[in-house]
């Protein structure tokens, strides 16, 4: 897969454990437009509180980023080793260290081993010549059990351009920015404004509509690199070629998105919860995380019981408005309750055997209003304790 003046490299640094890559690299070969959006916890790793000073320049020519530490919590020292990084990273190829973003992932509050990580950088920039995406895709990975990339292709001014993305992210996972890191670039030439406008947008749509378990991190990070070396005209708002790129861009994230669901720590279902009919937007959307997160709905979810009365407690709680004598759900096409009563009949064996399957729908209409919103969630099952129980170890 060729993206246009992007190179990719990842490296092993024993940052945890020996064994495996966990250090990586995106580097775009001239300056690259950029955007990003970071957690909103108010503890924020080190590497989050540089990436956004350095973002806001909107110009950007490289990420480097580790797993396995997350380089939270971890006070001055913690600082001073992200700003160690991106200058070490920066004297090696020779560039602007202000347009290096550092990145990490992992245990919170274990200082980073930088002598191990100065080691393995001139391997890193080496690795450049020869690496794919798919390496930086592999080398990110904590608890996840796959590879998280989404490539698509368009056309502006004539010129083919790809928008390409990885993610990885598998537990501590909920909206307003998930536990999770992306990174997603493109040779297409995007204007600046446009770029942040069309990203936001993506995200609010896609990471921002995902929960596994209802925690979040202190390093969520999705950044955009628009280096320009397609050819193309820049794609701003006025330009016939923005609604695709915007589609692209929002189609690679919510792909993105849904693996990281998908990959959810001892996730056995991806559930996709649409609330219709509510009063307004922001109201659907209380209704649909509300149900998301609910402990019990999402061990209902495992255990295959149409508790069709969990989610509506979920629903009645959520802060949306709410007639309960007026609410209909539905497990795909099966439909459970009306006017929120039990519909009776053979409805609890169809809707048991929709959540046997690895995916299914919860439809809600609240019949208030034309409020909509699209929700993607796992199921709890033992296994998410195992993971969590052991993760420092």
């Amino acid at each position: 897969m060729m993206i246009k003046g992007f190179r990719f490299s990842a490296v092993e640094a024993a940052i945890k454990k020996p064994g495996r890559k966990d250090l990586a690299m995106i580097l775009s070969e001239v300056p690259a437009a950029c955007a990003a959006t970071f957690t909103s916890n108010k503890v924020k790793a080190a590497p989050v509180l540089l990436g956004q000073e350095r973002v806001a320049g909107g110009i950007l020519r490289a990420v480097v980023v580790n797993s396995g530490n997350a380089n939270a919590c971890t006070g001055n020292p913690g600082m001073a080793a992200a700003r160690e990084t991106a200058a070490f990273v920066a004297k090696e190829l020779g560039v602007d260290e202000a347009l290096i973003v550092p990145s990490s992932t992992g245990v919170i509050g274990v200082q980073l081993p930088m002598e191990r990580i100065k080691t393995a950088i001139p391997g890193l920039i080496k690795g450049l010549d020869g690496g794919t995406l798919d390496d930086v895709a592999k080398a990110i990975m904590t608890t996840d059990t796959f590879a998280k990339m989404s490539v698509r292709q368009g056309v502006a001014d004539g010129k083919p351009y790809t928008v390409a993305g990885v993610a990885k992210g598998a537990g501590m996972i909920r909206p307003d920015m998930a536990t999770m890191l992306s990174f997603i670039v493109t040779d297409a030439a995007v204007d600046a404004d446009f770029l942040r406008q069309s990203f936001r947008a993506a995200v609010n749509a896609s990471f921002n509509c995902i929960t596994v378990d209802n925690d979040m991190s202190t390093n969520d990070t999705a950044l955009v690199m628009a280096n320009g070396m397609a050819g193309n005209a820049p794609i701003s708002s006025a330009s016939p070629d923005a609604g695709q790129f915007a589609e692209l861009l929002s189609g690679v994230a919510l792909d993105l998105a849904k693996a990281i669901v998908r990959d959810g720590e001892g996730a056995t279902k991806f559930v996709t919860i649409n609330v219709s009919g509510a009063v307004s937007d922001a109201d659907a959307r209380l209704a649909a995380m509300a149900v998301a997160n609910s402990p019990l709905v999402k061990t209902a979810f495992f255990g295959q019981d149409a508790n069709w009365g969990r989610i509506l407690a979920a629903v009645g709680y959520s802060g949306a408005a709410v007639d309960q004598t007026q609410v209909s759900l539905r497990f795909d096409d099966v439909l459970m309750v009306s006017g929120g009563v039990f519909v009776g009949g053979d409805a609890e064996k169809k809707g048991s055997e929709v959540l046997k399957k690895p995916e299914f729908k919860v439809n809600i209409d609240l019949a208030l209003g034309t409020g909509r919103s699209t929700v993607y969630t796992s199921d709890f099952s033992y296994d998410y304790v195992k993971i969590n129980a052991d993760y420092r170890t």
